[in-house]
């Protein structure tokens, strides 16, 4: 079972806030068979973004995505399974949506990169830093579906 306790990190970004998405978004999630372990939906402070985004601090977007991520709210969502990280970033697309295949988050719901709806971590390393970041460790459940054995083996 430990095997199965990945977590990833998860923001439906102010586009995907504004535009209703957040459900569908959930719903994915819930329907791979993803358990959620935290999630809220707050109006993040550029301290938190800039630290977020810290490694890219030196690309010409970095001003503009910080300040673009600032403009509304943020939802953000640990979810924990087996490989939650690398099939995380699969459900999302590309992070380019022109690029993004049909079927996947942002290859059904958007059109450009800034405004691509969606954050997932891209790593197990860097899954747990944003999640240290935007949760303190009691705002994370800790629990097992009722669904969990009609979602692995044992």
């Amino acid at each position: 079972m430990a095997a199965n306790k990945e977590q990833t990190f998860i923001a439906v970004k102010p586009d995907g806030v504004q535009r209703g998405l957040v459900g569908e978004i959930i719903k994915r999630f819930e329907q791979k068979g993803f358990r959620l372990a935290a999630m809220k939906l707050q109006q993040a402070s550029k301290e938190l973004l800039q630290q977020h985004y810290i490694d890219l601090k030196d690309r010409p977007f970095y001003n503009g995505l910080v300040e673009y991520m600032n403009s509304g709210p943020v939802v953000a969502m640990v979810w924990e399974g087996l490989n939650a990280v690398k099939t995380g970033r699969v459900m999302l697309g590309e992070t380019n949506p022109a690029d993004s295949k049909p079927g996947t988050i942002r290859g059904d719901f958007c059109i450009q990169v800034g405004r691509n709806i969606i954050h997932g971590s891209d790593s197990v390393e860097s899954a747990k830093k944003e999640i240290a970041l935007w949760f303190k460790p009691e705002e994370l459940t800790d629990y097992q579906s009722c669904a969990y054995k009609w979602v692995y083996e044992n």
